[in-house]
């Protein structure tokens, strides 16, 4: 049997409070919004696949066939999903982390110019037609 060994222990996943081991923070702290589809599925099939600490040890080989996407596609999907702090990679040791507060995106890297906070005579200026 091999022994795994996580790649970030102070990172080891836990069960959410809601009935999931998909956190609803994905949703609410907007990181699926920053995923690709093919970073998506391949975010839903490591948290499908993983243990209780969120190792999986599938190659390369096995995930494009069971997610039908290329080679290149699941470099890309890989690489969005670490770049969001989302899983961690050491081929052949895939780790699914913890989602921390405290990498949560702030408010101002997630939104767009209309969602930008403005005072009220800005919004007044707004509704005049003075702003475009």
């Amino acid at each position: 049997m091999i022994e795994k060994v996580p790649i970030h222990s102070h990172r080891v996943r836990k069960v959410p409070k809601q009935f999931s081991w998909l956190d609803h923070r994905l949703v609410r702290d907007r990181y699926i919004e920053r995923c690709t589809h093919q970073a998506a599925a391949l975010y839903l099939f490591l948290v499908t696949v993983a243990d209780g600490e969120g190792l999986s040890y599938y190659s390369d080989p096995s995930v494009i066939k069971r997610l039908s996407m290329d080679e290149r596609a699941l470099c890309e999907a890989r690489e969005n999903l670490i770049g969001l702090k989302l899983i961690a990679y050491e081929k052949p040791l895939y780790q699914v982390l913890s989602l921390d507060s405290e990498l949560r995106p702030s408010l101002s890297q997630t939104r767009t110019p209309m969602d930008q906070p403005m005072s009220f005579g800005q919004v007044l200026k707004k509704i005049a037609g003075d702003l475009s």
